[in-house]
């Protein structure tokens, strides 16, 4: 039988250690906070910011949120930025994607301090990562070792397969899987648009990660018996004239070859908000001195 594994469940257990976190630092005389910027009119942008917003609230850290107007000079959110980096109140700056044209996007991510990118997307962090000493790890792939664990499967020995090579997720993933530290240790490839006869590479792994951002493309024919099935993908699509979210993968078709597979909804999603909160009272932590008992 298919182990469907519950993102929601795991990421509530999350953010309850998290929760217990937060007390720790105030008793400690620190309140945790997260900024979030955004500078987009994009509705999905300002529901996305909604939601982390809501989850700080629920866990008690202190939510700031910065809008910038999309009109203005890129300037403008490179200042906010750097005023964020020198609150104290502040211990993670979050800003949100997609950005506008008048922003170099490599700038914004080189401008938010290391020690508050809870994202793990400065160069500095992204470094730190591939040489096995990461300060905080990416929010999708940390979540995903973190769903992995919850499933007991342990990559060591194992081989992965990871659909696509995103700077987000494709390769701090494949990264996190190779590596020597607890969840790692898998013999992993990365396959992207260019990998010819994609599922050749599919059907030998143990675990498929699939995060190219494509519809349904993963299909159960494309894997082996019993491989365990990690979706990142969320694609709107239209259905018998309704709109739906689905996965990178089918699900159906690869339910019936998985061991173990990830819903969408409610399998990554929830995870990579999870661990965004996991990551800022580690910042705070760090920021304080203050030994968190980190979920």
């Amino acid at each position: 039988m298919t182990d469907v594994i519950d993102g929601n469940a795991v990421a509530a257990d999350i953010r309850e250690g998290v929760t217990e976190c937060v007390d720790v630092l105030e008793d400690s005389g620190v309140r945790p906070g997260l900024a979030t910027v955004l500078m987009s009119d994009d509705p999905a942008s300002e529901t996305y910011v909604s939601m982390k917003q809501r989850d700080c609230e629920e866990v008690g850290i202190e939510g700031i949120h910065v809008d910038v107007d999309n009109d203005a000079p890129a300037q403008e959110l490179y200042d906010t930025i750097e005023s964020l980096n020198d609150d104290d109140a502040v211990h993670g700056v979050l800003v949100q994607k997609p950005f506008v044209d008048q922003v170099d996007e490599r700038r914004v991510l080189r401008t938010i301090d290391p020690v508050k990118d809870v994202d793990a997307f400065h160069p500095e962090n992204v470094g730190r990562l591939v040489a096995g000493d990461p300060l905080f790890k990416p929010c999708t792939p940390h979540g995903i070792q973190r769903l992995l664990a919850a499933a007991d499967v342990d990559p060591e020995g194992k081989e992965a397969v990871v659909v696509g090579r995103s700077d987000i997720v494709g390769k701090p993933m494949a990264n996190m899987l190779f590596g020597r530290d607890e969840g790692g240790n898998a013999t992993t490839t990365v396959c992207h648009s260019r990998t010819a006869d994609l599922a050749e590479h599919t059907r030998r792994a143990d675990i498929v990660v699939a995060a190219a951002g494509v519809p349904e493309f993963i299909t159960g024919d494309m894997l082996s018996e019993g491989a365990v099935v990690v979706d990142v993908g969320i694609n709107r699509v239209e259905r018998n004239g309704e709109s739906t979210l689905v996965g990178d993968v089918a699900f159906e078709s690869a339910k019936e070859k998985a061991s173990a597979i990830t819903p969408v909804p409610g399998g990554v999603g929830p995870m990579t908000r999870a661990m965004l909160l996991y990551n800022t009272v580690k910042a705070a932590g760090l920021e304080a001195d203050v030994d968190v008992p980190l979920p």
